[in-house]
């Protein structure tokens, strides 16, 4: 049989030798099932599928490449992108071939998108089965005489090949390390080798929606969508741990998705059919919802400790990892649309984990602001999220609230997301889910409870005609009262014991922002310039 990609459409035959018959498109218990059977993992209290995946707690984004085709050498993003050549793409699609050959593969068609108009069918091969359960909740599930390994009609649009035991070699596969992402725009391919992290196969899924979905006038976003009763969606912009999936989990409002949707002519979708939440030191009276998908049948809990007697979970230890996360389809949220899609959004929220205290709880932006912000994509780390980290905050600036999964340059979202916002009329708003009070180690952590009052607030139009002030060194502008908040904490500086220490933080963190944008300058109109905040002195 031949090798070559090209002549085979989407790749996927090439490993169908692989997969048998019995191993194709297995329902969600027969995943779980072969999991535990194989042992990749172990059955919690309740039903979950406890599983670990070893060093890698996390995504690999170092080593993550894009084969450099000269078809779309000007499409990508390179600055930002790791470029892989076509021959050590075949050599890599060859030895993992060679890897999978007497192994029993668990193939899927599953698809990405909830709109079929934009969707693309995917292929999945996977060497655990707990993978190939993981990502059935994870993306779109098409009924099975829709499939085309079921009813012959067509090939897949992309093929994902997760190989986890592969090893791959840097000298001979043009890779960094033993770990490898390879994703091939040409031919429709996608490698995964040496990583358990199961996150990698979902975010492989959007980062060619992210490529694809441009050309076409849709843009791709890496956000959270609810929906209320008044037909008034809500897009929730954020990177991991700014609170996404917590707050789109609203039971009040329908849940679209919680994180990753297009929103093209006819309005918003879901890419996604499942859900991947943050575990660690979930609370079962401030997120409900999710809390309850920890007792359901099939939930994959990742890195979760476990007790070994009693198999009770115990979601605070982080000895395993910081990042410990379940998989669930989504109609494990009771009040989750079965349809994922919905009209165009009313409001926008872009949501930061402030570890530096300076930022208010919620501000209104302006559409350049707004441009600004997305463009910026800010958040924080602290201590204990990554290796690495010392004591004090670090800002973290990841353009269009994704630059990891963008191969496009981020002017192309953002002027995308620009002339979407103009012509729908939508309002936005900046939402702090950090620390108030002071920094990390002084100040406390943003209380939930007046995160969504303040959210419900905005969304209902009871912020529209609230009194407000300009923040003078951001220049948007925060409510001084809010219903069901304390007046106290909308004013950041109020909040902290020293005025002139918080005045010094807001200017250190107003530095960062102005020289990260200087590379974005070149592509935004004077008013975009302008709405960045003030440079002390």
């Amino acid at each position: 049989m031949s090798l070559s990609l090209t002549a085979t459409p989407g790749g996927a035959r090439c490993f169908e030798q692989c997969a048998s018959e019995n191993l194709t498109n297995l329902n969600a218990a027969a995943l779980y099932q072969l999991a535990v059977a194989r042992g990749e993992g172990e059955i919690a209290a309740d039903g979950p599928l406890a599983v670990k995946t070893g060093e890698h707690t996390g995504r690999s984004a170092q080593d993550k490449f894009i084969v450099r085709h000269p078809e779309i050498e000007n499409d990508i993003w390179w600055d930002a992108n790791e470029a892989m050549s076509p021959e050590a793409f075949d050599r890599l699609h060859r030895d993992m071939l060679a890897y999978a050959s007497g192994r029993d593969l668990i193939c899927q068609d599953l698809a990405g998108g909830a709109d079929k108009t934009y969707g693309i069918k995917v292929r999945v091969f996977t060497e655990y089965a707990w993978h190939g359960l993981f990502i059935q909740h994870l993306l779109v599930r098409p009924p099975l005489a829709e499939r085309p390994s079921v009813s012959g009609a067509g090939e897949p649009d992309f093929t994902i090949v997760d190989l986890p035991g592969f090893e791959a070699d840097p000298e001979i596969h043009g890779c960094r390390t033993k770990t490898v992402i390879a994703v091939d725009f040409v031919r429709r391919f996608v490698l995964i080798g040496g990583t358990s992290y199961a996150g990698e196969m979902k975010k492989s899924v959007f980062t060619i929606l992210n490529y694809l979905l441009p050309q076409k006038g849709v843009m791709p976003m890496h956000c959270s969508v609810n929906v209320g009763a008044e037909d008034d969606p809500a897009i929730f912009f954020g990177l991991s741990g700014t609170g996404k999936t917590t707050l789109s989990a609203d039971p009040a409002r329908t849940l679209i998705g919680d994180d990753e949707h297009g929103w093209g002519p006819d309005g918003l979708f879901n890419f996604e059919g499942g859900c991947y939440a943050k575990m660690i030191r979930l609370s079962a009276s401030a997120e409900p919802e999710i809390y309850a998908t920890t007792k359901r049948f099939g939930t994959v809990l990742e890195n979760v400790v476990m007790d070994p007697a009693t198999r009770t979970l115990d979601l605070d230890d982080a000895s395993l990892a910081e990042n410990s996360r379940g998989a669930y389809p989504i109609h494990y949220i009771p009040n989750a649309s079965r349809t994922g899609v919905t009209t165009h959004p009313k409001n926008i929220i872009m949501l930061t984990c402030d570890a530096f205290g300076v930022m208010p709880p919620i501000a209104r932006l302006t559409p350049a602001q707004a441009m600004y912000m997305f463009l910026s994509g800010y958040t924080a780390k602290v201590a204990g999220t990554e290796k690495g980290l010392g004591k004090d905050p670090e800002a973290t600036f990841s353009t269009c609230f994704g630059a990891p999964f963008m191969p496009r340059h981020p002017s192309e979202y953002g002027a995308l997301l620009g002339r979407l916002i103009d012509t729908h009329g939508v309002s936005c708003w900046l939402v702090s889910t950090g620390w108030t009070g002071g920094p990390h180690g002084v100040g406390a952590r943003m209380p939930i409870k007046a995160t969504r009052a303040l959210l419900s607030a905005a969304l209902s139009g009871a912020l529209n005609d609230a009194p407000m002030r300009a923040d003078p060194v951001f220049g948007f502008e925060t409510p001084a009262d809010a219903p069901g908040v304390d007046a106290r904490i909308l004013d950041p500086r109020a909040t902290w014991a020293d005025g002139a220490a918080y005045d010094a933080q807001a200017a250190k963190l107003a530095a960062m922002f102005i020289d990260n944008f200087k590379v974005y300058e070149p592509y935004v109109d004077d008013a975009v310039k302008a709405a960045g905040p003030r440079r002390a002195g």
